[in-house]
């Protein structure tokens, strides 16, 4: 048994894409046509992913009124998504130059260096690197 995806709400794919791909140097593991939204209009079925990772991201656009509401709040305001990276330094300075928005200042904890971001819906995250020094 594995987690195979779970889903982010967003308001445009291909400027999903581009920040998880880009900023966050995700892959794209796929990007198809699918089944029509409930108002007729065409949606995909969008996934990226870690390199190497087993479990993706599924990137859905907001359909209709409750859906986009969620957009960026799908953890009610707190970090809800933990991304671990091997180098957080180089990671950091990606995402910085991408533009990635950060909320806090890194900052070192027992489990690891540490700092929270937005994703382009405005979700956030915990990005975690190696605790520094082991």
């Amino acid at each position: 048994m594995w987690l195979e995806s779970f889903t982010i709400i967003v308001d445009d794919y291909d400027r999903a894409i581009e920040f998880f791909t880009g900023a966050l140097g995700f892959e794209l593991a796929e990007d198809s046509p699918a089944l029509t939204t409930h108002g007729g209009r065409p949606k995909r079925w969008v996934v990226v992913r870690p390199p190497g990772a087993a479990t993706g991201l599924l990137l859905a656009r907001a359909d209709g009124a409750e859906q986009a509401a969620a957009i960026g709040n799908q953890a009610a305001g707190r970090v809800g998504f933990f991304l671990h990276v091997d180098d957080f330094d180089e990671s950091f300075q990606r995402m910085s130059r991408a533009g990635a928005e950060f909320v806090t200042r890194p900052r070192d904890e027992p489990y690891g260096r540490v700092v929270v971001f937005r994703d382009i819906a405005g979700n956030k995250w915990d990005m975690i690197g190696p605790v520094p020094g082991a």
